[in-house]
């Protein structure tokens, strides 16, 4: 916002993660808030979440830092909600598929030049680091386990967070519609929702997950787009061994708070087709594949039934990177959208409420800039 003046108010847009996590920490600063959403909270991207937490796998230096330091408040919450059932640290297991695309000794290297806690397991000493796997079917190659990994049910968090956040005075709005930023004069002037009431603010964050782009091209801004349609289905609960997060060649499963699982594959998102009104079409045989894959992989091979799922858009901008910080030639309008919003929805959160609140960029978000995407269009 380029001053040294608190704001008074900012009205946050957006009831997922990144926008119930920054309006907490807005709250916490003693700033009036104001939590718009479309619909309930968490009905985007953060309620079909595989939410996994993690830095596993290569990516640059500045994300690689960026995620562990939201690895680092996952663990603080931890702490402060010891036996919490939406929040584990038990540990990801990764493997590759057998053929020339295995990545696994490579990975394993980098990672533990990283100082990322890896190690290298063959089959059979998988079920003595992690439990609940059916060692059978890991590739040749053996597995990668991280022990300093976990995974999150970000409904049940943002519900915790909404508590505090209404208990330090702020307010939520749901099921307002789509909401407009009401930008004159250069600058974000307040937001205007769906019914034509208009409420002014000092600055507005816009977290609609994969609306952003959409969103800030009516006022002239690009930010790339790269987001695809999601997946996650979660099964009935069954009594199994497994805690540990598992990415495999064909499907991705974590535990769920009631004792079921959370599935998704890249394969079953490539299935799923758009209607022409613009609602979803999923086919019981992916629904079914997804569970056959995931039987397939747990010990035991437990019959699996679907509790129910949740499909949408992934938020992924069009470099892969995150974008947060405030819009380069539109003061106090700020913006979050990005994958991995898990792992990065309380330090983004954290960050970016105290931009809005100091005027000052923080270092850790620098390479995370909306202006990079100007940049290279122009």
């Amino acid at each position: 916002m380029n001053a040294s003046t608190k704001p008074s108010k900012v009205i946050v847009i957006g009831g997922g993660i990144f926008g119930v996590s920054t309006a907490v920490h807005l709250a916490r600063f003693g700033v009036r808030t104001v939590l718009i959403n479309d619909g309930p909270l968490a009905n985007g991207a953060s309620g079909r979440s595989l939410a996994w937490l993690n830095s596993a796998r290569k990516r640059t230096d500045a994300y690689h830092r960026l995620r562990l330091a939201g690895i680092d408040r996952y663990r603080t919450l931890a702490v402060r909600h010891p036996g919490a059932p939406w929040l584990r640290f038990d540990g990801g297991l990764t493997w590759d598929a057998d053929d020339a695309g295995n990545e696994i000794a490579d990975i394993f290297d980098y990672e533990r030049a990283l100082g990322y806690h890896a190690q290298w397991l063959a089959p059979a000493g998988i079920a003595a680091a992690t439990p609940g796997v059916d060692a059978s079917v890991v590739t040749r190659q053996g597995a990668i386990f991280n022990p300093g990994e976990g995974w999150v049910d970000l409904p049940s968090l943002i519900g915790t967070l909404v508590e505090e956040f209404r208990t330090l005075g702020g307010e939520i709005i749901t099921d307002a519609g789509h909401a407009t930023v009401d930008v004159e004069g250069g600058r974000a002037r307040g937001v205007i929702t769906a019914d034509g009431m208009r409420r002014d603010a000092d600055a507005v964050l816009l977290a609609a997950g994969g609306d952003v782009p959409a969103i800030v091209a009516k006022v002239g801004q690009h930010i790339g787009d790269a987001t695809p349609v999601a997946l996650l289905v979660r099964t009935k609960p069954i009594r199994h061994p497994l805690k540990a997060v598992l990415n495999t060649p064909r499907v991705a499963i974590r535990p769920t708070p009631s004792g079921g699982f959370a599935l998704d594959a890249a394969w079953s998102e490539e299935e799923v087709s758009v209607k022409p009104d613009g609602s979803y079409d999923v086919r019981q045989s992916t629904l079914e594949g997804l569970l056959r894959e995931a039987s397939r992989v747990l010990e035991g091979n437990p019959v699996l039934e679907v509790e129910d799922y949740g499909v949408g858009p992934k938020p992924i901008p069009g470099d892969g990177e995150p974008v947060f910080g405030e819009l380069p030639s539109i003061s106090g309008y700020f913006v979050a959208f990005s994958h991995s919003g898990a792992t990065l929805g309380l330090i983004a959160g954290e960050l970016l409420a105290d931009e809005i609140v100091t005027g000052r960029r923080h270092p850790l978000l620098a390479e995370f800039r909306p202006e990079r995407f100007s940049a290279s269009r122009r």
